[in-house]
C-alpha cells in the first residue's frame, strides 16, 4: 500500500507541474493586463465600448489578451483531460476497481479543490474523493399534468437518458391524464435500469389549493412545495426538474453536487437570471421578497431527510400565509414561496453554478452565465413562448432541444453494464417468447413481429370528449402512417363524432405531424380526436397492433372500425347512433356493416345521398370496393340487394369476407400475427363470426375509398414470393388456433378455405 501511494505522489507531483505551467502563464498575462494599476475586465459582457477611456489602443490590447486567455483556458482543459485519463490508468484502475466514478466540473472550482486536496495529502485514498457510485440510483422528481406537459417530459427524459450512466428512478407527480400517458410510454419503452413511480397529483390539490396563483402552470405549479410529504419517507435526496428542461450532460454530475452541501444547506438552486425579483421591470412592479436576484426553481436539489427534520411543511406554510396577506397571490407559483423562505433563512441554500439552469425567459440575463454555449449543462425554456424566446444564442439552444425532440427513443434502450437490474416480468416474458422462436425459420421475422413491443405515446395532442347522455355514441377507429396524413382533415369534415387514431411514426415524423396538426385550423378545431403515436420499430407495418391501440382507447360504447383512406358519408355519425338503438346493439351481438365503395378519381364530388351515389355507380364514377381485384372481400354485402333495401338485412359470413363494421367496444381484438398487407381484417371478421356475431347491412349507410399511391407493404406482397408463402403459413396457423378455441364450429372456416 505504501509503495502504491509513493507512486501516486510521484504521479501527482508531475501532474501539479503540468497544472502550474498554465497558472504561471495566466498570472503573467493578468499582470500585463493591468492598466493604471487596475485590472482590465476580460468578459465581453462587461466591456464598455462607449466609455471615454475605451481607446482604440486599449481595445486592441484587450482583444489580444482575450484571445491569449482563451488559448490558456483550452490548454488548461486539455491538461485536465490528460490528468483524468492518466488517473484512470493508475494502479487502482489496474486492480480492477470500477465501483466509483469521479467528477471534476470545469468552472466550478471542483478541479481546484481536488488539486488542493492532493497537495494537502489529507485523504487515505491519496486525495481522490468518491462522488457518485457507479451503480448508485439517481432519483428525479417531476410534476406533470395534462397532454402538453406529458410531451415535454418525454423530451426531458430523452436528454437525461442520452447522457446517463447510472440507474434512474423517476418520481412523477401526475394527474390522471399524464399518468395514463406516461405509464403506457415507460411500460412500452422498456428502458433498462429505469424505474418509474407515480403519485396522484389530484390528491395533493388540497395541500396547495388555498394559495392564489397567477402563473400559467396553475395549481400544479405549487406542488413542488409538498414533495417532502409526497415522496417516500426513506428517500433522502432528489433532483427536482421542471418539464421544460433539456440536459446537455450526465445528470450524475448534478447528483454529485449533493456532496458539497454543508451545515444546514438543504436546497441546491441556481440564481434567477432575470431582474424579476429586483422589482425594476416596469413601474409599480412588486415581486415577492427574495434574496438579491432570488433563485429559479426549475432545477432543485432537495435534501429531503434534513428538510423533514427542519419541519419544512410548517416553514413554507407560515411564510406563504404571512406574505399572502400583502401579496394576495403568487406570480411565479412555488418559486415565489421558496424565495420568501430563503429570504428569511439564507443558510438553507447551496448556490449551484448558473450553467445548471440556463434560463431562457423573456427578461433573461442568462448570457452573463456563460462564455461558450458548449459548456452549458442544463437549458431551461422557462417562458410561455418556449422556443420563440429572444436570445442571441437561441438557435444553438433550439437545435439542442430539437435533437432530443426528434431523437429515436429506441436507441436509448441501452443496458448499463456491470450494474444489476431489477427483474422486469414483461421483459423476461418477452425474452422467453423470442427464445422459443426458430431463427432458421424462413418466416422468423413475421413471427418475431408479433412479440415486438412498440413504444407508444397515447393522446399525443389535447383530447376532450363529453359522453352522450343516451349511450349511443360511436367512435371512428383507424390507423395510418405519414403518407396518409392528408386524409385527416377530410375525415374530420365528414365525421363529427369522436375519432381514435393510431399513427405509426418515427420520433422525427411525430414532430412533423405535431407541426402539421397545430397548423391546421380543422384539426385544431376538433378536440374529440385522440391521436396515439406508435413508434416505428422493425421492418413490417404492424397494422393490427395499431388497430388494437386505437380500439383500446375508445371512450364510447360503440366503434366504427374503418380505414384512414375511406370517407364516411355526410351524417353517418348520427345515422349510426339511431341504428344502434334500432338494432339493440347494447343487448345483442351484432356487427353493423357500412357498405364500401371506391372511386378512381382524385377529385370527387362526394354524393350527399344514396340516390346520388346510385346514379354515380350507374355512370361509372363509383364502383363497389375492390370489385376488380378482390371481389370476395365485400361480395357477401350483397350490393344488388342494398340498391333497393330500405331496412337492415342480415348476411352470412363467407370466406375472405372483410367488411367495415360497427360493433360494441367489447369486441375481440385483431390478431397481431398479421402484419403489413393481407388477411388482417379477414381474420378479425372470422373471429366475430366464430363468436356468433350477426352481420347486418345498413341500407342507408355508405363509405367511399379515395385513391392513393400503393403502400409499401402491398408492393412487397406482390413482388416477394416468400412474403406470400409466409402469409399463407400464418393463415393456416390462425385457422388451427381457431379450431382449438371454438371447436367443431370452426371447422367451416377450413372447409370454406378449401372450397375458395
Amino acid at each position: 500500500m505504501l509503495g502504491i501511494c509513493r507512486g501516486r505522489r510521484k504521479f501527482l507531483a508531475a501532474s501539479l507541474t503540468l497544472l502550474c505551467i498554465p497558472a504561471i502563464t495566466w498570472l503573467y498575462l493578468f499582470a500585463g493586463s493591468l492598466e493604471d494599476g487596475k485590472p482590465v475586465s476580460l468578459s465581453p459582457l462587461e466591456s464598455q465600448p462607449h466609455s471615454p477611456r475605451y481607446t482604440a489602443s486599449s481595445q486592441r490590447d484587450r482583444e489580444s489578451l482575450e484571445v491569449r486567455m482563451r488559448e490558456v483556458e483550452e490548454e488548461n482543459r486539455a491538461l485536465r483531460r490528460q490528468l483524468s485519463l492518466a488517473q484512470g490508468r493508475g494502479p487502482a484502475h489496474r486492480r480492477g476497481n470500477h465501483s466509483k466514478t469521479y467528477s471534476m466540473e470545469e468552472g466550478t472550482g471542483d478541479s481546484e479543490n481536488l488539486r488542493a486536496g492532493i497537495v494537502a495529502g489529507n485523504s487515505s485514498e491519496c486525495g481522490q474523493q468518491p462522488v457518485v457510485e457507479k451503480c448508485e440510483t439517481i432519483h428525479v422528481a417531476i410534476v406533470c399534468a395534462g397532454y402538453n406537459a406529458s410531451r415535454d417530459v418525454v423530451t426531458l427524459v430523452k436528454s437525461v437518458l442520452f447522457h446517463r450512466r447510472n440507474p434512474l428512478h423517476f418520481h412523477l407527480i401526475a394527474d390522471s391524464i399524464a399518468e395514463q400517458i406516461l405509464a403506457t410510454l415507460f411500460q412500452t419503452w422498456m428502458v433498462p435500469a429505469v424505474r418509474v413511480d407515480f403519485y396522484n397529483a389530484d390528491e395533493l390539490k388540497s395541500e396547495v389549493s388555498w394559495i392564489p396563483n397567477k402563473h400559467y402552470s396553475g395549481i400544479y405549479g405549487l406542488m413542488k412545495l409538498v414533495l417532502t410529504k409526497t415522496l417516500p419517507a426513506n428517500l433522502e435526496r432528489v433532483i427536482v426538474l421542471d418539464t421544460d428542461i433539456t440536459f446537455a450532460t450526465d445528470i450524475a454530475e448534478l447528483w454529485a453536487v449533493f456532496h458539497k452541501f454543508k451545515g444546514q444547506q438543504v436546497l441546491g438552486l441556481v440564481e434567477n437570471q432575470s431582474d424579476w425579483y429586483l422589482g425594476n421591470l416596469w413601474k409599480n412592479h412588486r415581486p415577492w421578497p427574495a434574496l438579491g436576484r432570488g433563485y429559479n426553481t426549475g432545477v432543485i436539489l432537495l435534501l429531503l431527510d434534513k428538510l423533514r427534520k427542519m419541519k419544512w411543511e410548517q416553514m413554507w406554510r407560515l411564510t406563504a400565509e404571512r406574505e399572502l396577506m400583502g401579496m394576495l397571490s403568487t406570480s411565479l407559483a412555488d418559486q415565489d414561496i421558496f424565495n420568501a423562505v430563503i429570504k428569511q433563512n439564507p443558510f438553507l441554500v447551496y448556490q449551484l453554478p448558473c450553467f445548471w439552469n440556463v434560463q431562457l425567459s423573456d427578461h433573461t440575463r442568462s448570457e452573463q452565465c456563460y462564455r461558450d454555449v458548449s459548456d452549458l449543462k442544463v437549458i431551461h425554456w422557462n417562458s410561455p413562448k418556449k422556443l420563440r424566446v429572444k436570445n442571441k444564442h437561441v438557435e444553438f439552444f433550439r437545435n439542442l432541444y430539437l435533437t432530443f425532440l426528434e431523437y429515436d427513443g429506441n436507441l436509448l434502450r441501452r443496458e448499463l453494464f456491470g450494474c444489476p437490474s431489477e427483474a422486469d416480468v414483461n421483459s423476461e416474458n418477452l425474452q422467453k417468447q423470442l427464445s422459443e422462436l426458430d431463427e432458421d425459420d424462413l418466416c422468423y421475422e413475421f413471427r418475431r413481429e408479433r412479440f415486438t413491443v412498440h413504444r407508444t405515446h397515447l393522446y399525443f395532442l389535447h383530447y376532450e370528449y363529453e359522453p352522450a347522455s343516451d349511450n349511443t355514441a360511436v367512435t371512428l377507429v383507424a390507423q395510418l402512417s405519414m403518407d396518409r396524413l392528408q386524409m385527416l382533415e377530410a375525415i374530420c369534415k365528414h365525421w363529427e363524432g369522436p375519432i381514435s387514431l393510431a399513427l405509426y411514426l418515427s420520433d422525427a415524423e411525430a414532430q412533423q405531424f405535431l407541426r402539421y396538426a397545430q397548423g391546421s385550423e380543422v384539426l385544431m378545431g376538433r378536440h374529440n380526436v385522440a391521436y396515439h403515436i406508435v413508434y416505428k420499430e422493425g421492418q413490417f407495418y404492424p397494422v393490427n397492433l395499431l388497430r388494437n391501440v386505437a380500439m383500446k382507447h375508445v371512450g364510447t360504447p360503440y366503434m366504427f372500425l374503418s380505414d384512414i383512406d375511406f370517407l364516411p358519408m355526410y351524417g353517418l355519425y348520427e345515422y349510426l347512433r339511431k341504428s344502434v338503438i334500432q338494432l339493440d346493439l347494447a343487448n345483442t351481438k351484432k356487427a353493423m356493416i357500412v357498405p364500401a365503395f371506391e372511386t378512381l378519381r382524385y377529385r370527387l364530388s362526394f354524393p350527399k345521398s344514396k340516390a346520388e351515389l346510385l346514379s354515380m355507380l350507374d355512370m361509372g364514377t363509383l364502383f363497389t370496393f375492390r370489385y376488380h381485384v378482390w371481389t370476395k372481400g365485400h361480395a357477401p354485402t350483397n350490393f344488388a340487394k342494398w340498391r333497393t333495401a330500405t331496412t337492415p338485412y342480415r348476411v352470412e359470413w363467407e370466406a375472405d369476407f372483410e367488411p367495415y363494421v360497427v360493433v360494441r367496444r367489447d369486441c375481440p381484438e385483431y390478431d397481431r400475427r398479421f402484419v403489413g398487407f393481407g388477411w388482417n381484417k379477414v381474420a378479425h371478421i372470422m373471429e366475430l363470426d366464430a363468436q356468433e356475431y350477426e352481420f347486418i347491412v345498413l341500407p342507408n349507410a355508405y363509405m367511399i375509398h379515395m385513391p392513393h399511391a400503393p403502400s409499401f407493404d402491398i408492393t412487397k406482397f406482390r413482388s416477394n414470393k416468400q412474403y406470400r408463402i409466409c402469409l399463407k403459413t400464418l393463415k393456416e396457423e390462425f385457422q388451427q388456433d381457431m379450431s382449438r378455441r371454438y371447436g367443431f364450429a370452426a371447422l367451416k372456416y377450413l372447409t370454406a378455405e378449401n372450397n375458395s
